[in-house]
């Protein structure tokens, strides 16, 4: 039976990322035998320009009878005077909701090509690799209370987390950190706010199921700095929805830029999958964008979606083999080094996925 997954390339910069992508799962579909179907559907600001809102019905029934969904990115200027309800990213906290996935995964690694392209000393970020699982349904994004007072001079959000909710995703993070290095940091401001001290002591009861790994607790200013000074050090960190969100840009700086990092969206309904990088409408349709978020959160979305592990492997791998042969987009490119286009890079990728391919038949048939 088909695998069933959505297309939402959304604004800006999305659809050439998101064709990209595509590009890559097709060609795992026709060298595994196994059948992929797309349909594609408008959200964000593209929606609202065609059908007055983001998050149009057809588009939520089409990713909720999928079995995963691909984004691009939402956003654009035009819209910024609008009230929060009616812009083009109210349409993606909605389609998180009904689908109901709450833990974000979002991996930050150094690839070894790129190491001097970041902005630290290559022997502070060498090596780096972790993962950041971001609760994503709870927090200020979601809690009520929220809005302005009548006067348009007090504005107020309310920051609140349940203990089923802390305890679901703690266990993600920790059955992940089970695959990796047994390490798990999770980050809160304990210190100071009540939510975060639930926060503390749900994660030391969870951690508990799990002996085998490693558990610390870690301030949020702490692990802004030691993002900054010292990113080995972290394995899979654990966050709330606020937090999540901040470091996870801030571990972008590791990778050498946010047009790397891929994401999941796991545990609900139907999973989501999409780079974290925006909508950046002033490069939108110059071919400057970074397709490998997109492309490794297809990886991601194999990996976790469709139970194919190793083609998942071998399009992470064809990733750092491009990296490593010289590929690369404006935004990862060092003054005067030659940059590929969005489309170029995705051949790039594609072409490495082949070499892969072509190395492991050789060798099975030694």
């Amino acid at each position: 039976m088909p695998l069933k997954i959505a297309l939402l390339p959304g604004d800006g910069i999305g659809p050439e990322v998101t064709d990209e992508a595509v590009r890559i799962l097709k060609n795992v579909a026709e060298h595994s035998g196994k059948p992929f179907t797309f349909s594609t559907h408008p959200i964000g600001g593209a929606a609202i320009d065609v059908e007055g809102v983001g998050l149009p019905e057809r588009t939520l029934e089409a990713c909720l009878g999928a079995k995963a969904v691909l984004l691009g990115a939402v956003g654009h200027p035009k819209f910024d005077g609008r009230v929060p309800s009616e812009r083009p990213e109210a349409a993606l906290l909605a389609l998180r909701q009904a689908l109901g996935g709450f833990a974000n995964l979002r991996p930050a690694i150094c690839y070894p090509a790129l190491a001097r392209r970041t902005a630290f000393q290559p022997e502070r970020v060498r090596g780096a690799n972790l993962l950041i699982i971001r609760e994503l349904l709870g927090g200020l994004y979601y809690g009520e209370p929220r809005g302005f007072e009548a006067s348009g001079n007090t504005a107020f959000n309310t920051l609140i987390y349940s203990r089923h909710e802390i305890e679901r995703v703690a266990r993600v993070a920790f059955t992940r950190a089970r695959e990796r290095r047994r390490k798990v940091a999770s980050i809160d401001k304990a210190n100071v706010l009540e939510t975060s001290r639930l926060w503390r002591a749900v994660v030391s009861d969870i951690a508990k199921e799990y002996p085998d790994v490693e558990l610390e607790h870690v301030y949020v200013d702490t692990a802004a700095m030691r993002l900054a000074t010292t990113p080995t050090s972290f394995d899979v960190m654990l966050c709330d929805n606020l937090f999540g969100d901040i470091l996870s840009d801030q571990a972008a700086s590791i990778a050498g830029s946010l047009g790397v990092l891929p994401s999941a969206t796991l545990g609900g309904r139907v999973d989501l999958y999409e780079p974290v990088h925006g909508s950046a409408p002033d490069i939108a349709g110059k071919g400057w964008a970074n397709p490998i978020g997109a492309i490794a959160s297809a990886a991601m979305l194999l990996r976790f979606s469709a139970g194919m592990d190793q083609e998942a492997n071998e399009i992470d791998h064809a990733i750092e083999d491009a990296l490593a042969a010289g590929a690369r987009t404006r935004d990862l490119a060092a003054p005067g080094e030659r940059t590929l286009s969005t489309r170029d890079m995705g051949q790039a990728i594609e072409d490495a996925l082949h070499d892969i391919r072509d190395r492991r038949h050789a060798y099975h048939a030694v």
